[in-house]
């Protein structure tokens, strides 16, 4: 039974304490979409995804309005193109991401995820096409997002795409050099990527998931920070819990919207992400809840310690909240999108070196990072390896989207609005790492994948 307690409390989360529902995110297959001829291809594409998802936008408008609940954003991500794009190989799978561009703009969503491919283990048809046009479709398109998927923990790390990578990654922000290297800020390296992801910009529809389904982000850094500042004195086991009970709330109403959603919308409930993501705007941190805990700034030794208890506390209190949780679920750290980690980062707490060591115990890894623009190809890849043995060795979902700020030096800023936010330029270790990334091959699967 909701109390008048309950529903006071919830309005002053969303008034005051910046909680939202990040995304709703409608996932699509176009298994059936898949032509030789990619024009027929292209149109069936186009035509399923409008016909699927043209009430999206207009059904969260009227759940935010009806509730009260702000609906941020509303997305689309739908099955690999390389997987699309095998079947008919001699041609440019950019018309693919082209066409995913189009029926953004018809359905009027904020980005569409899945112009991805899946090569932990190999390349398969399509797949090289596909990397090799990445730097081109983001350049020419305004809400179409990438991701790549290099490793996993039953199959290893794909040392060839790793290396393939890293030059993709750097040419993409040199594409997109005169918006500020926005591409690369629409690019994501996995290892572990998870099938339900509703965030940007590493969602697609995975061919494991239904037709089409509904998946829901929450958010709520805020609401966790403001319930841990009438918490002082409390012990660590006290704050856990009082993160527990908080993620149980915000949780219950995410689950809420997906439901809604799905009936309105005549499509199957997927999952409730419990990430914790956070934005640029003041309040909106996950930096800050990091300190309310007793630390000085992010960074700061301390701060992998109180990162492992928000997110294990974030999805201990979701699980009891939904039975359907899934995506990444957990804490986000995006440096350019958290207020609180870009002045870490700005004065000097916060590291690329430190931000690895937080992605042991968080959600995904090295997000939303700006480095030199003369950083080398080589190593990015290397960064790429590093973080893909993390999630590798300890069956986690992690990735790195790197955002190398052509023209600019270590301490100068880049700024992309929005959430996306800004940030400063993050110095990395300039020792070459390049023959080692050049060697290629496969790093084998840990004692972990010997699970069965």
């Amino acid at each position: 039974m909701i109390n008048s307690h309950d529903i006071l409390e919830t309005i002053n989360m969303i008034d005051n304490e910046n909680l939202d529902v990040r995304t709703i995110t409608m996932g699509i297959s176009l298994l059936d979409c898949m032509d030789s001829d990619i024009e027929k291809s292209c149109e069936k594409i186009y035509d399923k995804i409008c016909r699927y998802a043209g009430n999206l936008v207009r059904t969260g408008e009227e759940i935010s309005k009806e509730y009260g609940i702000p609906i941020i954003n509303k997305r689309i991500s739908v099955t690999p193109i390389a997987m699309i794009a095998a079947c008919c190989p001699t041609k440019d799978p950019v018309r693919f991401a082209l066409t995913l561009d189009r029926a953004a703009k018809a359905t009027g969503v904020n980005f569409i995820g899945g112009y991805s491919a899946l090569v932990h283990k190999g390349f398969a048809p399509g797949d090289y096409a596909l990397l090799e046009s990445i730097p081109e479709a983001l350049s020419r398109t305004e809400f179409v997002c990438s991701s790549v998927n290099i490793g996993t923990t039953k199959a290893g790390i794909n040392m060839d795409a790793v290396e393939k990578m890293g030059r993709i990654v750097l040419k993409t922000a040199q594409e997109t050099a005169d918006r500020d290297c926005i591409g690369a800020a629409k690019l994501v390296v996995f290892c572990n990527a998870p099938e339900d992801n509703p965030f940007m910009a590493g969602a697609f529809h995975g061919p494991g998931e239904p037709d089409c389904v509904i998946n829901v982000g929450v958010s709520g850094p805020g609401v966790v920070r403001a319930a841990l500042a009438k918490a002082k004195g409390c012990n660590i086991t006290e704050v856990a819990d009082l993160i527990k009970r908080t993620a149980f709330k915000i949780t219950r109403m995410g689950q809420l919207v997906a439901q809604e959603a799905s009936r309105r919308l005549f499509v199957p409930f997927g999952i409730v992400d419990l990430s914790l993501a956070p934005t640029p705007a003041i309040g909106d941190s996950v930096a800050h809840i990091l300190e309310e805990m007793g630390l000085e700034s992010c960074g700061a030794h301390g701060t992998t310690a109180a990162l492992a208890l928000l997110n294990d506390a974030v999805k201990k209190g979701g699980v009891m909240a939904s039975s359907h949780v899934g995506g990444l679920s957990g804490a986000f750290i995006p440096v350019t999108e958290d207020a609180g980690m870009i002045d870490a980062a700005r004065c000097g707490a916060l590291s690329i070196t430190k931000l690895e060591a937080m992605t042991a115990v968080c959600s995904v890894g090295l997000d939303m990072i700006v480095i030199p623009g003369d950083t080398s190809a080589e190593i990015i890849s290397a960064i790429i390896a590093d973080e893909a043995a993390i999630g590798m060795v300890n069956s986690k979902t992690t990735a790195v989207r790197v955002i190398p700020a052509i023209g600019k030096k270590a301490g100068e800023e880049l700024n992309f609005g929005g959430l996306l936010g800004m940030g400063p330029v993050m110095e990395v270790n300039r020792y070459s790492p390049a023959e080692f990334i050049h060697r290629g091959g496969r790093i084998p699967a840990p004692m972990q994948s010997l699970k069965n």
